[in-house]
């Protein structure tokens, strides 16, 4: 994947574990971390741990199942606060119609670079230029027989939500835009979105990107069409002229 997109940095792999006795060894176990920022570091190389009890995003934190959300954020309130939205009403709608999982479901997240994988991650996860994902995209539509992919976001928990939550419980991709935290919270350029989708996926990516890497990608790159455009605008306004 990172050879035929030319992508930036790591995709991410995301395992949740049900027990700590699951959690890997020689791995970091990070302290007061949001999500969003552990898959910033396994972006950039990092293998590591983060435990329901060390996520410092209270919206991931319920998102995940390991705590409830504070009343501030329930009622809207919170992101009136932040100046995301001006109505409390809308703030509380966005949270209600969050994806999460169920409370205990899981004990921590293992986050690592995909190149680095043990098993089969839950959920891929990769940040990069729209382009980029655009030609993941296509393979996955592939990969499910040319059924439209069909995107959820609120513009609100697009790591944690959107990324990881959404495609885990509809075994689907989600592309999506980021979010006022991600992108507040870690490296992620404005220039970069986000996707991701089932680890159970990824072999059948993989084999239709490397189809597309064969013509598809690098004739599009090229831009030849609109070469012959712009030669063609050219010509008129030499003729014109």
């Amino acid at each position: 994947m990172i050879s035929i997109l030319d992508l930036n940095k790591s995709p991410v792999g995301v395992k949740f574990l049900e027990t700590d006795e699951k959690a890997p060894v020689n791995v970091e176990f990070l302290e007061k971390h949001r999500y969003c920022q552990a898959l910033m570091k396994a972006r950039s190389g990092e293998d590591v741990v983060l435990a329901g009890e060390e996520i410092s995003c209270p919206a991931a934190a319920v998102a995940f199942g390991f705590r409830p959300l504070p009343e501030k954020l329930e009622s809207g309130k919170g992101l009136v606060g932040f100046g995301i939205v001006s109505d409390p009403e809308v703030g509380k709608e966005m949270f209600e119609g969050m994806s999460k999982l169920k409370p205990g479901q899981i004990q921590q997240l293992h986050i690592f670079p995909l190149e680095k994988a043990e098993y089969i991650p839950d959920i891929v996860i990769v940040e990069d230029y729209p382009e980029k994902l655009m030609w993941i995209a296509l393979a996955y539509l592939h990969a499910v027989g040319g059924k439209r992919i069909e995107s959820s976001t609120a513009i609100l928990q697009a790591t944690c939500v959107d990324a990881t939550i959404i495609p885990f419980l509809s075994q689907r991709m989600n592309f999506v835009y980021g979010c006022y935290g991600c992108r507040d919270a870690t490296d992620l350029g404005e220039h970069e979105a986000i996707l991701g989708f089932p680890g159970s996926m990824l072999p059948k990516i993989i084999e239709h990107l490397e189809y597309l890497g064969k013509t598809a990608i690098p004739r599009s790159r090229s831009k030849g069409a609109f070469s012959l455009l712009k030669g063609k605008d050219k010509w008129v306004k030499d003729c014109s002229n």
